[in-house]
């Protein structure tokens, strides 16, 4: 099954390499990324280029102009470039580990979304990671972490489970199954029928409401918590706005009480304002969803 991985970026060039250093050493190969890209300037496009000829990993890059945070509508734009059935939703700062994809294939199932989590770097680590470190997976490592600067603590389960208990941790946690969009997975098929993602809504809690469209849409989620391992470089977060996490909640709660599913203001709204996508593959299983929709 061919994968596409789909996650954001905005003028963050180092962080960038880091994490396609990463999916470059992946054990499932099957897969193309579309980096999402909300307005970077064209040292962004440079590494893009620079890493699809040096890997050879089939890359793809979606951009929009600068209009502020945008988040919502450059990742519906990379999912209406989608060409394959099944998306993994990342963050453009978070390195995935060598068999982040397999455990993403494995799972995948129809009718249920999987979501995992990441582990959080402070800024010393996030910049010490070095190439040689994401090949050889030393930066996964507890000890190699705590050696370069990561504070002890008893909370490393997330990333030293091996894949034999972290199916056992992935049952048994009490952690609410959210969607996380630094990892996740589904179906495109299932995006399209709630029309992505909501772009009245910037950051804080976008995934989540995302998330919540899909459980009314009939979708299960699944944990993927303890398998399914990135680590997360750190970054400040200049665009954070106390009144739209707030707005945002409040649109993901009242979402959740009335089983809401559909949003009037995300991926048909694209298609209604005229943009074309370089592929016609989300399109054709859009119009093979609409053929197929009850009538209500």
């Amino acid at each position: 099954m061919k994968l596409n991985v789909v996650f954001t970026t905005y003028n963050s060039t180092e962080w960038l390499k880091k994490v396609l250093w990463g999916f470059n050493f992946q054990t499932y190969q099957d897969f193309e990324i579309i980096v999402a890209d909300d307005g970077s300037t064209d040292e962004t496009k440079q590494l893009i280029d620079e890493m699809r000829e040096s890997t050879g990993m089939s890359i793809r890059h979606i951009w929009h102009e600068d209009n502020g945070f945008q988040k919502c509508r450059i990742l519906n734009k990379a999912l209406l470039n989608a060409s394959c059935d099944y998306v993994v939703l990342t963050d453009g700062d978070c390195i995935p580990r060598k068999d982040f994809l397999e455990v993403h294939a494995e799972y995948a199932a129809r009718g249920r979304y999987l979501s995992g989590s990441y582990y959080k770097l402070p800024m010393s680590t996030s910049e010490t990671i070095d190439f040689d470190d994401v090949k050889s997976g030393r930066c996964f490592d507890v000890k190699w972490l705590q050696e370069n600067g990561l504070p002890k603590s008893r909370k490393t389960l997330k990333i030293n489970t091996s894949r034999k208990w972290a199916k056992l941790f992935n049952r048994l946690t009490p952690t609410k199954c959210n969607l996380k969009g630094s990892n996740a997975s589904v179906w495109l098929d299932d995006v399209l029928a709630i029309n992505g993602f909501d772009e009245r809504m910037q950051w804080g809690g976008l995934d989540r409401e995302f998330g919540v469209r899909l459980i009314n849409h009939g979708i299960k989620p699944t944990h993927v918590r303890y398998d399914a391992v990135c680590v997360h470089l750190d970054h400040a977060r200049g665009y954070k706005d106390p009144e739209m996490v707030k707005r945002n909640k409040q649109l993901r709660l009242d979402n959740a009480k009335y089983g809401v599913k559909w949003t009037d203001y995300g991926i048909q709204q694209l298609l209604d304002e005229g943009y074309q996508p370089e592929t016609n593959y989300a399109l054709q299983r859009l119009e093979q969803i609409k053929t197929n929709r009850p009538t209500e």
